[in-house]
């Protein structure tokens, strides 16, 4: 790469400053309205075999450590918790159906859904409330976040791994009749929920 513009510079000093990743918009307003969006496809092409890289999560952009350095910067922290099978579930859920209610998941999933359960995925930052349902009883929603892209490497919804992946992968069992059809389009029903005689979680 020559050497870089002012827009592509003024772009790549606003990410570095960053507290958080930026969408393209905000990034405009913040360079006085100019497109930004050639000097962040410069600006990824430049970094794409350095130490980091420019990549966009949920359509937000950010500097990340390339992934074959990451090792090099691991530093001993406490470790998150492992998710639950139940946060597991209702996580791919949310992912995969989004925006969903509370009741819609437990018709998924066949079982009551502690209200716990949410509140770890929110608490990680995976999940957020996205509104109410234009129902009676207007109930509460819930979708993923940038977060939730970002931790699992994905740069949209769009990428979430298939139904095909996931068996491959040994990733689903009582659980699979129900997301099938969440991938698929179709929506929840009894024959699709799971018929799991465990606790409620």
């Amino acid at each position: 790469m020559s050497r870089p513009d002012d827009l592509v510079r003024g772009v790549e000093a606003a990410l570095f400053a960053a507290e958080e990743p930026m969408t393209a918009e905000t990034l405009s307003a913040h360079l006085g309205g100019a497109d930004v969006r050639e000097a962040l496809r410069e600006l990824k092409e430049h970094y794409r075999e350095r130490g980091v890289r420019l990549v966009e999560r949920g359509r937000r952009w950010q500097f990340q450590t390339a992934p074959d350095l990451a090792h090099l910067l691991r530093r001993e922290r406490e470790q998150v918790r492992k998710l639950s099978r139940a946060a597991t579930e209702v996580l791919a859920i949310v992912a995969y159906h989004e925006p969903v209610s509370r009741a819609e998941i437990e018709a998924i999933r066949g079982v009551q859904t502690s209200p716990g359960t949410l509140d770890v995925l929110m608490e990680a930052g995976w999940v957020r409330v996205a509104g109410r349902r234009e129902v009676p009883g207007r109930p509460v929603i819930y979708a993923t976040t940038p977060e939730f892209l970002s931790h699992f490497g994905l740069g949209s919804r769009r990428d979430l791994p298939g139904i095909e992946e996931l068996k491959a992968a040994g990733l689903l069992d009582p659980v699979d009749t129900a997301i099938e059809a969440l991938a698929d389009g179709e929506e929840p029903s009894e024959a699709a929920a799971l018929e799991n005689p465990g606790e409620s979680a």
